[in-house]
C-alpha cells in the first residue's frame, strides 16, 4: 500500500466518523428541544443573518441541496422557528428566525460552542487552530474542484 493510499483511508475514515459524531451530537441535542438534528446548521447559520436570507443563500452558507434546504425551511416554519416575506417567488424569499427560532438558535450556538471547546481541548494556539481550519477549507475547496472536474488518470 502507497503513503497516498494510506492518507487517503485514514482521512476518509476520520472525516466520516467525524461526521457521524456530529450528526449524533445534533440529534440528541435537538431532540431535547424537540427538533430533528439537521436543524442545528440551520438555526446557527440563521442566527448569522438577523437581516433574513434567502433559502437561495442557506443553500451555499449550509453546503445543502436545495430539496433538503426546502424540506427544512417548511418543517422550521411549520413549527414556527421562522417566517418568509415573499418577494417575487418563496425561494427567493427573505427568511427570519421567530423568537422561538432565536432561543432554539442560541441553544444551538452555547451548545455548538461547548462541543468546539471539548472537542479541541488544549489541542491548539489560537494560530494552529487557525492554520488547521484553514487546512480543511482548503482541502474541502480542493476536492469540490475535483468532484467538477474528475480525476485523471495517470496509468
Amino acid at each position: 500500500m502507497t503513503d497516498s493510499f494510506e492518507r487517503f483511508e485514514k482521512f476518509s475514515y476520520v472525516i466520516s466518523a467525524l461526521h457521524r459524531q456530529i450528526q449524533k451530537i445534533e440529534s440528541d441535542e435537538m431532540i431535547k428541544y424537540g427538533l430533528k438534528g439537521p436543524y442545528a446548521q440551520y438555526l446557527a447559520a440563521m442566527l448569522r443573518f438577523p437581516e433574513g436570507i434567502t433559502a437561495a443563500r442557506l443553500c451555499e452558507v449550509c453546503s445543502k441541496d436545495k430539496a433538503a434546504v426546502s424540506r427544512i425551511l417548511n418543517e422550521m416554519e411549520h413549527k414556527g422557528l421562522i417566517t418568509k416575506k415573499c418577494g417575487d417567488n418563496s425561494y427567493r424569499a427573505k427568511l427570519f428566525l421567530t423568537t422561538e427560532g432565536r432561543n432554539a438558535a442560541e441553544y444551538v450556538r452555547r451548545k455548538a460552542m461547548a462541543a468546539v471547546e471539548l472537542a479541541g481541548n488544549d489541542l491548539f494556539s489560537p494560530e494552529e487552530r487557525s492554520s488547521f481550519y484553514n487546512s480543511l477549507e482548503l482541502i474541502s475547496n480542493n476536492l469540490q474542484k475535483l468532484t467538477k472536474k474528475g480525476i485523471e488518470d495517470n496509468e
